[in-house]
């Protein structure tokens, strides 16, 4: 018999194997079940800050009359697809989460994976990132969000996510772990691969599609889609690339095509704008700030006032409330991290989060950030984009708009920066605390230049929030803006059952960029889905 026990302890009394094991007898009498031996597997922690005091939820599996099941078996059911013509490969734009596990499950099939990605490997990513907050140059195809493993590669490797009807997550782990990311990934409530470690999981990754047959090809932005019409229907056969240093043209064909580009894409909206207009539609999406406390406030407010003594490491939040019909609400939190510049291109600002596999770092912070409806869009950006000839783009304008006007109240990549008080009192702060964000930042008036419907909820959203966590306004607590890639404006149509676009045949919308996941590990299950589908039309 397996039964799923969870038993709750003082964060002192975790590795006392002794009180869990009468803990768990006394679950299982309740259950009716006679004490007898037992072997014990550990599934999940969490940790209970609530009502002042530290609390530990324990989950074990309980095997009674029988062995456990291996610790780590899994055999993966991936095969070669070397020697696979054009009508067994399939094209894959994008070497982020949604590619890399796309390709995965096509490889469970024999079938080919082309990975094509504008950005460059992790080793050459990292300088690029680099340059960005020594010098402020930005690389418009590598960078934080374009290049090898996608977005989040170097801004966190946070693997939580309740998108738990999307597919298995347990499967996503699994890889993940059989790539070398830590165990911990399998129990923790919040699994979290670091962005020190994620980068060599990445290339384990490609090392082995390629291993297995798989191409890929760094370097090459997507400039078209190569299509044909069938039974009177735009199909896909293929993509047309320029490479990002020779500017040499290519193409690829294959039998589909997985569009897993992520959420910075904003060309290849353009492109089927111009090619399938009805293939998008405006979606509701957020922008906000980033706001940075000092960990150790942030930890004794979660730890009611206990602090680092509590043992428990860096603590997280996660808050969401309601202000004059929207949602204002916390994303991406990064204990012990650091505020990092995630523009795209040279002439915006847009910061995100990210922390180490440690998470020590002496701050802590997370994006605080508006929902922004398609009804919520000023209507100048809405003629902008009736006069472009698709006005399901006015998001994707609006959002621009408000990174320009971030890089023109900053400096370079220097972010304009507030005081969370200063913010509320309506004033330029005097001086700035100390900040984990690297480039730099300029003291600016977030209020003055934020859109009204954005930073008025937020004031108001602040105000509610430190209600539930006392201290969270602080003359310590700082803004840096803005946060204006949570989601994408964007989504691109497609069938519910089959993924394939509504509008151009062959073509598989997956990932960030297609608007139906948000994360690492959403993205990872729709690109799985998306190649699953594939799989069988192929087969």
């Amino acid at each position: 018999m397996i039964k799923e026990i969870t038993i709750t302890v003082e964060a002192r009394d975790e590795k006392n194997s002794a009180l869990r094991d009468n803990l768990i007898r006394k679950e299982l009498k309740k259950n009716h079940i006679k004490d007898s031996q037992f072997e014990t597997v550990f599934v999940k922690k969490s940790i209970d800050a609530r009502h002042g005091q530290l609390k530990l939820h324990l989950r074990y599996k309980v095997y009674i009359g029988e062995k456990p099941d291996s610790a780590g078996e899994w055999n993966p059911l991936w095969k070669s697809c070397a020697g696979a013509g054009p009508e067994r490969t399939v094209i894959i734009v994008g070497a982020g989460p949604a590619g890399l596990f796309g390709a995965l499950k096509l490889l469970e099939s024999g079938i080919k994976p082309v990975i094509i990605e504008r950005g460059t490997q992790t080793s050459q990513r990292r300088k690029d990132i680099a340059l960005i907050s020594t010098r402020g140059q930005v690389n418009g195809d590598s960078n934080y969000c374009f290049g090898e493993g996608g977005a989040g590669t170097f801004s966190d490797g946070k693997l939580y996510t309740r998108s738990n009807k999307r597919g298995d997550i347990g499967s996503i782990l699994r890889i993940f772990n059989y790539f070398g990311a830590d165990e911990k990934i399998l129990t923790d409530a919040h699994p979290h691969i670091g962005t020190d470690r994620l980068p060599q999981v990445i290339n384990a990754m490609r090392d082995k599609i390629i291993e297995l047959g798989g191409e890929f090809h760094f370097n090459e932005r997507v400039t078209a889609l190569v299509t044909e019409s069938k039974d009177g229907k735009l199909c896909v056969k293929g993509v047309e690339t320029q490479n990002v240093e020779s500017g040499e043209k290519g193409c690829f064909y294959g039998k589909a095509v997985l569009l897993a580009t992520g959420h910075s894409a904003t060309d290849i909206y353009k492109m089927l704008a111009k090619l399938a207009p009805d293939s998008l539609e405006a979606k509701t999406f957020a922008a906000g700030v980033r706001v940075e406390h000092p960990r150790s406030l942030i930890d004794s407010i979660q730890y009611h006032g206990r602090g680092a003594e509590a043992g428990l490491g860096a603590a997280e939040y996660r808050v969401t409330t309601q202000v004059d019909g929207r949602g204002v609400y916390s994303f991406c939190m990064c204990p012990g991290g650091f505020v990092v510049p995630s523009s795209s291109g040279p002439d915006e600002i847009v910061v995100n989060g990210m922390s180490a596999a440690a998470r020590n770092s002496k701050w802590s912070n997370a994006a605080i950030v508006v929902e922004i409806r398609p009804e919520d869009i000023p209507e100048s950006f809405k003629a902008a984009a009736e006069k472009a000839g698709c006005p399901q783009l006015a998001g994707l304008f609006f959002r621009r708009e408000i990174e320009k006007l971030a890089f023109e109240n900053g400096n370079g990549q220097a972010a304009p920066a507030q005081r969370l008080t200063d913010f509320l009192a309506g004033r330029k702060s005097a001086d700035l605390p100390a900040s984990s964000y690297t480039p730099g930042l300029v003291s600016s008036e977030l209020g003055s230049w934020l859109p009204s419907h954005i930073s008025e909820r937020l004031k108001k959203g602040f105000k509610q929030i430190d209600q539930s966590m006392h201290g969270f306004i602080s003359d310590e607590a700082l803004m840096i803006a803005p946060e204006t890639r949570t989601s994408t404006p964007v989504r691109i149509l497609r069938d519910k059952e089959t993924y394939e676009c509504n509008a151009i045949g062959g073509l598989y919308p997956a990932g960030e960029g297609s608007g139906y996941s948000g994360g690492i590990v959403s993205s990872a299950m729709d690109g799985e889905n998306a190649c699953a589908r594939i799989a069988e039309i192929i087969k």
